[in-house]
């Protein structure tokens, strides 16, 4: 793990950057439900939904002319309000990020300026960068994701499943919230583990078995 020049790097970066052909998996766990009933989410505003996980991985493609094929990078956010909700103002948001331990320096720079530009505001009060080993794994296909795993070192990790008949508990489930980041292909999902385990967001969560997740892809 590193805090020192490359924390105050991803300070100062821009979220203007424009990529040269990018495109991957991605993953987001809410602490709000996002596939739900308007009874279940109007009763979860300003009490859920102000932390996020936010991971993609890279399946081709560069950054600003650097290759980031094959790597992993994770956001960790705590906001001040429900993510999604309009008559509220989340921001300014407090996140931490996570680069896969894998790259070489100027790919981690890459992977987090990529990371930033993909999620904006979200990602421009970092508090704290760590490397870990990072695992993602995406389970299905033409894009239906049956199941998907995110492992970030021992801070943070995700596991979702596909929504199926038993999920649904009010007849009226919808997608309420889209998603934080722009998608090519989205599916909401089950997060049968949303985990962050760090100190540095002044709040760590083990959550279970919510309708709380999306999955798909994303290219730029």
């Amino acid at each position: 793990m590193f805090v020192g020049a490359l924390a105050l790097v991803v300070l100062t970066l821009g979220s203007t950057g424009m990529a040269q052909s990018i495109s991957g998996d991605y993953i987001e766990t809410r602490s709000a439900e996002v596939w739900t009933g308007a009874c279940v989410a109007n009763g979860e505003v300003n009490l859920a939904g102000d932390q996020a996980i936010l991971a993609w991985h890279v399946n081709k493609g560069e950054w600003k002319g650097v290759s980031l094929e094959g790597l992993n990078v994770v956001g960790v956010v705590k906001a001040n309000a429900t993510l999604g909700d309009q008559y509220n103002n989340p921001y300014p948001a407090r996140s931490v990020i996570i680069v896969d331990e894998r790259a070489c320096p100027e790919q981690q720079k890459a992977l987090l300026e990529f990371a930033q530009s993909m999620a904006g505001q979200l990602l421009n009060n970092v508090v704290r960068v760590d490397r870990a080993p990072i695992r993602m794994e995406m389970t299905g296909h033409d894009g239906h994701y049956s199941k998907t795993l995110v492992q970030a070192g021992t801070l943070a990790g995700i596991k979702t499943r596909a929504l199926g008949g038993n999920d649904h508990l009010c007849g009226n489930e919808d997608v309420f919230y889209q998603p934080l980041v722009a998608m090519t292909h989205s599916m909401p999902a089950v997060a049968e583990l949303d985990q962050y385990q760090g100190t540095d967001l002044g709040v760590s969560w083990t959550t279970h078995g919510k309708r709380s997740a999306f999955v798909g892809s994303f290219s730029r």
